[in-house]
């Protein structure tokens, strides 16, 4: 019963060919210039949110599924200025630091790309899964959107439509959920906009200042059955601030991520995860404007799968 529900869903959204046969970005294709400098017309006081959390070995991974934090050290650092004096003569009395970093693409706030997620050995559009490879993927790279993500942001906060803090663990958002949320906060949704849904689940660590078992614990989230709603409504991404959009446990055991496979390999959906949206959704609920301008682009990661990133909501 499983397998025919996420089938009958998975093709009711399928948007194989809707762009043509070399498309690589889906529903990015929504956000239109003309949408965009709209979109620019929202920011109007100058408050800007940055949407990511702080790239820190204190974060959200467990190492489950091969994910670990931010590892961030100094390969030049105060130690190392000249002190002698034929030292400072060699070095012409210069000094600096530099640093690097090593972590997964998708260890922090990220969006998956559309290569992220395969559904009977395809990727969206038809591509076949074989193209990722060791070196990456060949076909729906993260930096084929590197100038797309930036449009109309509209922030559901579901959980204080509910009246709650955040929502019980396990709870599937529904469509219903969505519409309410969205007619309570008197904002339409339009085609081409980047959805925020907040669920409140990240509160619940930041409240203990321990990230621990976030990635691990069962989590309120989007129902599977919100897949034809937002291929209906024409949205353009999707994030939250849980980790991965969608209700967790499944609702289609054994399937893990039902979600994930009707919006990344067949709608073509851009899904962002691990979204820190407590100011902005203290703001909204303030001055009662929850559209705004979001600005959320990837690192161009070539032949990339995902990508951290800060994202902006520009107010």
């Amino acid at each position: 019963m499983s397998e025919e529900t996420l089938r009958k869903l998975a093709m009711q959204v399928r948007n194989w060919g809707r762009w043509g046969a070399a498309d690589e970005i889906g529903t990015l294709n929504f956000i239109t210039p003309e949408a965009v400098a709209a979109a620019c017309r929202l920011a109007t006081t100058g408050k800007v949110f940055a949407l990511g959390i702080p790239l820190q070995r204190e974060g959200p991974q467990s190492g489950a599924r091969q994910r670990f934090n931010p590892i961030h050290t100094m390969f030049r650092d105060g130690g190392d200025q000249p002190r002698t004096p034929a030292e400072v003569v060699a070095l012409q009395g210069y000094g600096g630091s530099d640093d690097w970093i090593v972590m997964p693409l998708q260890c922090v706030t990220q969006w998956d790309s559309l290569a992220h997620v395969f559904y009977e050995g395809k990727m969206y559009n038809g591509y076949d899964a074989a193209l990722v490879t060791s070196s990456g993927t060949a076909k729906n790279s993260i930096d084929k959107t590197k100038s797309r993500i930036a449009g109309r942001g509209v922030l559901l906060d579901v959980a204080r439509w509910k009246g709650v803090r955040a929502l019980e663990s396990g709870y599937a958002i529904t469509p219903a959920d969505l519409d309410a949320t969205a007619a309570a906060q008197k904002v339409e949704i339009r085609r081409g906009d980047i959805l925020l849904i907040r669920t409140g689940h990240m509160s619940r660590y930041l409240d203990r200042n321990d990230w621990r078992n976030y990635d691990l614990d069962d989590s309120p989230g989007v129902s599977v059955h919100t897949a034809p709603w937002m291929h209906a409504k024409e949205i353009a991404a999707v994030a939250s601030d849980n980790y991965a959009v969608e209700v967790r446990p499944s609702q289609l055991p054994p399937f893990r991520s039902p979600f994930h496979i009707c919006a990344i390999p067949n709608m073509g959906l851009t899904l962002g995860e691990i979204f820190y949206l407590e100011e902005l959704a203290t703001d909204c609920a303030a001055d009662a404007r929850y559209a705004f301008l979001l600005v959320a682009p990837p690192l161009p990661v070539t032949r990339g799968v995902g990508t951290p990133i800060n994202p902006y909501a520009i107010k």
